[in-house]
């Protein structure tokens, strides 16, 4: 396997790494993909609202282009790796908060306790979770939100939707959003001066961003229709995370098994 193709299943695993079936999942959409360098509007059944979709695409490449992107630049730029990854465990220990309360919300009691923990001991002999010490003493990292949420209580997925700002969704996550980005984010709730909460936020995502300029580069070797390669990884990915890592298997592709 390539280093461009390792780099491109990284894209949509975001921080920290889910596990190993997250990387086939995105690859078997970046095979389909890749075979298809058409940059016609094909029907898809998960995404009937192309068009408006296709056209909020492109506003948040632009945005991104001229803002979050350039800024993304400067701060890899100027900052250490080591202060790189201190910010992302910083993040990634106050999104704990809202792990933890999902799970519970799910019925996942052990796997909310454990977050807790990892956030006791990140935060504490972890400096305010600079450092990810938990998952050193096996506190595993989940990955759970309100989406994941609404689907354990029945809620279907509805059509994909790009959503202004924040990107690829499903109807069922769109409608999550309100919770997991201000109800349950701490910063939201932390006695501050409104200008230092959005600076908090903004350096969240300026270093998302930054972990994905490296790979960014490989999606555009790989196919010339981002927007579809990004809605298949994102729905096959988000189907992966509700059924946490053990998803229902399509019986067409038991019938085309069967056939071989």
């Amino acid at each position: 396997m390539s280093n461009t193709h390792v780099g491109v299943i990284k894209v949509f695993a975001y921080r920290p790494s889910i596990t190993k079936l997250i990387a086939l999942v995105a690859m078997a959409g970046m095979l389909l993909m890749s075979g298809c360098a058409s940059t016609e509007y094909v029907a898809n059944e998960r995404d009937p609202w192309q068009g408006f979709n296709r056209a909020m695409y492109g506003f948040n490449d632009t945005v991104d282009q001229a803002v979050l992107k350039p800024a993304a630049r400067g701060y890899q730029a100027v900052a250490p790796d080591f202060v790189e990854t201190g910010v992302r465990n910083f993040f990634s220990n106050i999104n704990d908060v809202s792990v933890a309360i999902n799970n519970l919300m799910q019925g996942k009691v052990n796997d909310a306790f454990s977050d807790v923990g990892r956030l006791l001991v990140n935060t504490t002999i972890g400096v305010l979770g600079l450092f990810d010490v938990a998952s050193e003493m096996g506190l595993q990292k989940h990955q759970e939100d309100f989406g994941q949420t609404l689907a354990v209580w029945g809620v279907d997925a509805g059509p994909y939707v790009v959503l202004p700002f924040f990107g690829p969704a499903t109807l069922r996550d769109s409608t999550s959003v309100p919770m997991d980005q201000f109800a349950m984010n701490p910063v939201n709730h932390i006695d501050m001066e409104k200008s230092d909460r959005m600076y908090l936020m903004a350096t969240d995502k300026v270093s998302i961003r930054a972990d994905l300029l490296a790979l960014e580069e490989s999606v555009d070797e790989i196919t010339t229709d981002k927007y579809s390669f990004i809605r298949e990884a994102y729905l096959d990915r988000r189907q992966f995370l509700v059924h946490d890592g053990s998803p229902p298997v399509e019986e067409s592709l038991y019938e085309d098994l069967e056939e071989e």
